[in-house]
Parts: C-alpha cells; sequence; structure tokens
C-alpha cells in the first residue's frame, strides 16, 4: 500500500484511494481513537469548572476574573489559530496534526496546575487553547472520509459524545482529586494521560485519501482561506447554523462552566459530590442525547430524503428543553434539580451530529477541516469567550441583592435567551438547507 502517513510532520499524502482498504473493524477502531481524543480534549478545557471554586479562594478572584479563566482565555487563541490549522489539516497529513496539538494541550494542562495566580494561571489556559485548536478540525475532515454521507451523522455524533463524556471524567476526577489533593494534582491527573494517547494515535492511525466516499471529478484542487470564507458565507443555511450553535454554545458554555460553582454555593455541595453528581447527569444523559441525535437524524432523513429534519430535530430538542431549564435553577433542593438537569442535557446534545454532517456537507471535499475551523472560530469565540463571562459579570453584577444566589438567576438569564434564539436560527436554515448543499457537489 502507497505510504499514506508521510515521512515529514505534516507530510503529504501519498497513494491514491484505489489503493487505500480498511476493515470495518478498523473503521470502529478510528472511531473510538477519536472519540477518545475529543474526551481529552472536553476534559482539559472543562476540568476548569468544577476547580473554579478552590482557585477563586486561594487567589481570591471575582467571579468575572474566574470567567475570563473559564472563556476568554481559552477561546480567543483557540479560535483564532484553528483556521491556520485547519488550512494545513487540508493540505498535509491529519494523523500527524491532531497528535501534535494533543501532546500540546496535555501538556499544558498539567502546567496549569503549577501556577502561582490570576495572570500565570490565564497564560497556561492560553497554552491549553492554542493546543486545542488543532484537534477538531482534522478530526472531522478524517472522519468525512472513514464514513459515507449517509453515515456521517451518526459517525460525527459518536466524536460528539466525547464532549459529555469529557466532562463527565473533568467532573469526576476533577472533583474528587480536588477534594482529597487539591486542585494543583487534578490538573495534573488529566493532563498528562493526553501525552501517551498522542503516542498511541501517531503509531496507528491511517491517513485516508481526502474524498474517499465522493466522485473523484468534484474533489478539485484545495481552495484558500478567503474562499472558503465566501464559500460558506454564500450559503444561508451555514450562517445560520453558525449563528444557532454559537449562541447555543453561549448557553452550553455560560451554564456547564458554572455549573458546579452554582450547586456548591446554592446548595451547599461539596467539589467531590457535586462533582460526582454532575459528572453522571451531564455525561451519561449528554452522551445519549447526541448518539441518539445523530442516529434518529440520519434514519429519518434516510426514509424521507429531506435533510431539514437535521435541523428540524435540532430546534424542536432545545425548544423542549427550556421549562425544564427553570426547573433546575429554581427547584430549591439539590438532588430534584440534578435529575431535571438531566432531561435539558440529553435533549440539548441531539444537534451536534447533525449540525456537523450538514456543515461539512455544504463546505464540500477540500474544505471539510477549514470549514470546520471557521464554524468553530465565530461559535467558539461567542459560546466559550462570551458565555462564561457574561454569567459571570451578570452574577457581580446581582450579588448585591442576591447573594450566593446571583449565580443561579445568572445562569438562568444566559440559558433561557441564548437558548431560545438559536432555535429560530436553526429553523431559519431549513429554508435553503437543500439548495446548499446541492451547490456544494459542483467542482471547485
Amino acid at each position: 500500500m502507497a505510504n499514506l502517513a508521510g515521512s515529514a510532520a505534516f507530510g503529504e499524502l501519498g497513494g491514491d484511494a484505489v489503493a487505500f482498504r480498511v476493515s470495518d473493524g478498523y473503521r470502529r477502531y478510528v472511531l473510538f481513537l477519536l472519540l477518545i481524543v475529543a474526551l481529552f480534549n472536553f476534559v482539559d478545557r472543562q476540568i476548569l469548572a468544577v476547580l473554579l471554586e478552590a482557585i477563586k479562594q486561594e487567589f481570591s478572584l471575582s467571579d468575572t476574573e474566574l470567567g475570563m479563566l473559564g472563556g476568554v482565555a481559552f477561546a480567543v487563541f483557540y479560535s483564532l489559530l484553528g483556521v491556520p490549522i485547519a488550512w494545513l489539516a487540508d493540505r498535509y497529513n491529519r494523523r500527524n496534526i491532531i497528535a501534535i496539538a494533543l501532546c500540546l494541550w496535555s501538556a499544558m494542562t498539567a502546567v496549569c496546575g503549577m501556577t502561582t495566580g490570576f495572570v500565570s494561571l490565564f497564560l497556561a489556559r492560553v497554552g491549553v487553547g492554542i493546543g486545542e485548536a488543532g484537534g477538531n478540525p482534522p478530526a472531522y475532515s478524517l472522519i468525512a472520509d472513514y464514513f459515507p454521507p449517509e453515515r456521517r451523522a451518526t459517525a460525527m455524533a459518536v466524536i460528539g459524545m466525547g464532549i459529555p463524556l469529557g466532562v463527565l471524567t473533568g467532573f469526576l476526577v476533577g472533583g474528587w482529586v480536588n477534594e482529597f489533593l487539591g486542585w494543583r494534582s487534578a490538573f495534573m491527573a488529566v493532563g498528562m494521560p493526553g501525552v501517551v494517547l498522542a503516542v498511541v494515535l501517531w503509531f496507528t492511525l491511517r491517513e485516508p485519501p481526502r474524498g474517499f466516499y465522493e466522485p473523484q471529478q468534484v474533489v478539485g484542487q484545495t481552495p484558500s482561506i478567503l474562499s472558503t470564507f465566501h464559500h460558506l458565507w454564500q450559503r444561508p443555511a451555514c450562517r445560520h447554523l453558525c449563528m444557532a450553535a454559537a449562541l447555543y454554545g453561549m448557553s452550553g458554555w455560560g451554564a456547564g462552566i458554572w455549573q458546579p460553582s452554582f450547586f456548591m454555593r446554592s446548595h451547599g455541595m461539596g467539589s467531590g459530590e457535586a462533582g460526582t453528581w454532575l459528572a453522571f447527569v451531564f455525561g451519561l444523559s449528554g452522551a445519549c442525547g447526541s448518539f441518539l441525535g445523530g442516529m434518529i437524524g440520519d434514519r429519518v432523513v434516510k426514509i424521507t430524503q429531506d435533510p431539514r429534519w437535521y435541523l428540524w430535530i435540532s430546534s424542536t430538542g432545545i425548544l423542549v428543553a427550556i421549562p425544564f431549564v427553570f426547573l433546575v435553577y429554581l427547584w430549591p433542593t439539590p438532588i430534584p434539580a440534578l435529575l431535571f438537569l438531566s432531561i435539558p442535557t440529553f435533549l440539548g446534545h441531539m444537534y451536534l451530529g447533525p449540525v456537523m454532517a450538514m456543515l461539512l456537507g455544504i463546505a464540500g471535499v477540500r474544505r471539510r477541516a477549514l470549514a470546520s475551523s471557521i464554524y468553530g472560530l465565530f461559535v467558539n469565540l461567542v459560546a466559550m469567550g462570551l458565555g462564561p463571562l457574561t454569567v459571570g459579570m451578570v452574577s457581580d453584577y446581582l450579588q448585591p441583592r442576591f447573594g450566593n444566589d446571583s449565580l443561579r438567576y445568572a445562569i438562568l438569564a444566559v440559558v433561557v435567551i441564548s437558548t431560545a434564539w438559536a432555535a429560530l436560527h436553526f429553523l431559519l436554515a431549513t429554508k435553503t438547507i437543500r439548495q446548499d448543499l446541492g451547490e456544494a457537489e459542483q467542482p471547485l
């Protein structure tokens, strides 16, 4: 078989699609391996949530400063560097890019445990963001070349399970390690295993030819960054998908980074107890929602031959979740509130696979990694950059009136407003999604 890995760190591809053959078992291994990478991706970015209260006490920080650590410090470099890294991933070996990025962000997570104050921790979080910028775009591109179009939403949904499973692991490990060994040890515990995983990925994941499941005449040449920006901007469905994901991401990140602090402050739970409950409530229901959203979407669209169902399922899920959000944050006792949380978490993860499958379909073969990074640039700047910071600022504003419960009302307001707004954009995207997908099949 032709050497598809390349000799350099970012070696160019060799061989052709005819020479590339993998078994169904190996394809499942690739999907599992990329799921574990996605899990580490979210463990390392989300573990901060369950450690915020301990960091707040040691460094005497405000909620606004904690919001900056949870959002801005990570989001800006993560989003901006994703575009040039994705440009490389559309041209060079994607496996190697993921492995190098994984090693970097894991090492920087461990460095977070060595910091001495707000500034050094902020810079360490910037380092985590720089590393994680190289994780998702090449992984999404790989999945599109390992799975045919009719199975991509399900495959993307499996990768999407890395979000709740990563949060589960981060909350569980972070909460209890913090309780017994301190927050610094928690960063070390989740950072170092990622370096080992990077080595495994480097030596066992094969690089597939691009456009493996598309007619070769539509593959064409790799377009420039500006050309890809223009292509995506000209598709109304893509604009609405980005807005919907950004607004709903603002809801998810705004709530997710602060949920452990909410249950500690308003319900008096310890970090280990809150982390354990949130790990299983968020992790299991989120994973099930992500997987079933992709699987149901693929099956319904296969029957109806109408891709709009991907977006109808997404918008319906998050709208139905809104009443349960009120129960989560206004219920007076913690256990029912946590159980109620499983419902919006399940429904709120159903959009992940369908939306990413639609985005990759609109992008076309040679734009996939770059398109996912441009999507991530906008979504993450809004979601991760503004979500935690907005909740922190609103909480500080309400604190003189509501005391420890200021966080309760800050999260509730951000989640409800951004979720309803996101649902509107999912529905607007249905108007042109079929036309935009058809235009993507034309040669570049």
